[in-house]
């Protein structure tokens, strides 16, 4: 099994960005954290790297319903999007599958949750 959705994109890495967040939004996802990976890159170890960034997306009636089926749910969320460059006008995109990743969790409520979630995530990436 997988533990991502992906799909790669014939647009550059800001363009990727912005679709990406607007099919995020159209699921009912806002993005709460935006990690730069090429800058704390190259501030942190002066290394160079590709455009890369986690996008960290919730929605926030499936983060309440699943934080009060599992209280330590939350090591878990928010749901993470990577956007990567891949070439001059090739970007990937990729969605964790919250199935794949809460399976070593044996909560029914939880899982139902998760399903939901995952529906909405390969919605976002197959419609970019």
């Amino acid at each position: 099994m997988s533990y991502y959705f992906l799909k790669i994109l014939d647009v550059s890495f800001e363009e990727a960005i912005e679709k990406v967040t607007n099919e995020l939004a159209k699921e009912g996802f806002g993005v709460l954290t935006e990690i730069d990976v090429k800058k704390t890159l190259k501030i942190k170890l002066d290394v160079d790297f590709r455009k890369y960034i986690i996008l960290g997306a919730c929605n926030p009636p499936f983060a309440h319903r699943a934080l009060n089926s599992e209280d330590k749910i939350g090591l878990m969320l928010p749901c993470n999007v990577i956007v990567q460059a891949i070439g001059e006008r090739k970007t990937e995109v990729a969605a964790i599958d919250p199935i794949a990743s809460m399976q070593a969790i044996d909560n029914p409520e939880l899982e139902k949750v998760a399903k939901e979630v995952q529906e909405k995530l390969k919605k976002v990436i197959e419609s970019l």
